[in-house]
């Protein structure tokens, strides 16, 4: 469990990317209106920051995870292009179907998923390059194995992770995506990316052991279901995309186990 004094700075920090989330993944409006509407929060927040840096009160008519978020960014001075590079994901989202290449695709998570981890670790008070380096490559692990996790959901409105040079070199093709389940050539390119996803697990192993106390056991947990979930992934295999790998009650008993006989064997 997270230290008490950590969690209504982490709250502020999930609830506006939760609100930001919920504009990039809204259906009803065209793109182009969610990337509007995703900018104008991002431009709140700002205006927010500055409202409480200068000592004065907040808007009385601004949202309450806004203010919130604003006057943690100012009494912890987290950094404001963390939360930048989020929204600029969370803009990614709405106009963005397709990466070409690993280096785009781990470009997005740099601004998806590494902000968060980052935003945790200046929480906690850590600051150190090395633990940061480790957490950007854990961040990256937990993105990339959601976006592989949610294959299916994801074809189903036009969005494709796999970089374009890894189904390429499988010979697979996206109009073979049709089919209720992956072909060969599909299946190798997941194992392909399972397998870039589990060597970025393995780089953000570091992470778990440089915290103490609450944190360290939050990173190893996270770290543990992580790869539980990306075991998942690897065995649904040419089911992948017609149903969402998921872990339960049965999971627990591996989980607590293995959390007990830290630290897990290299791959």
């Amino acid at each position: 469990m997270l230290p008490a004094a950590m969690r209504p700075h982490l709250s502020a920090i999930y609830a506006f990317a939760a609100t930001i989330a919920a504009v990039a993944e809204c259906r009803s409006m065209r793109a182009a209106e969610r990337l509007t509407g995703i900018q104008a929060w991002q431009s709140r927040l700002h205006a927010a920051v500055d409202v409480e840096r200068s000592g004065r009160a907040p808007d009385p008519h601004e949202d309450a995870a806004v203010v919130a978020l604003a006057h943690s960014i100012r009494s912890l001075d987290l950094p404001m292009p963390l939360l930048d590079d989020l929204v600029s994901a969370f803009g990614e989202d709405t106009m963005t179907t397709r990466y070409a290449s690993w280096a785009e695709l781990f470009d997005y998570c740099r601004r998806a998923a590494q902000p968060l981890g980052r935003l945790l670790l200046r929480v906690a008070g850590y600051r150190e390059s090395a633990i940061d380096e480790s957490s950007d490559a854990l961040c990256t692990a937990l993105r990339l194995t959601a976006c592989w996790r949610a294959f299916g959901d994801d074809w189903v409105v036009g969005r494709l992770y796999v970089p374009r040079d890894v189904s390429a070199a499988c010979r697979a093709r996206e109009m073979d995506l049709d089919a209720p389940f992956l072909n060969e050539s599909w299946a190798a390119a997941i194992r392909q990316c399972v397998d870039q996803t589990r060597a970025q697990f393995e780089a953000g192993r570091d992470v778990c052991d440089a915290l103490a106390g609450g944190m360290r056991r939050e990173r190893r947990w996270t770290w543990l279901r992580g790869m539980r979930l990306l075991d998942a992934v690897e065995r649904a295999g040419p089911t992948l995309k017609a149903r969402r790998p998921a872990i339960g009650v049965r999971d627990m008993p591996a989980l607590l186990w293995s959390a007990a006989r830290w630290p897990p064997p290299a791959s």
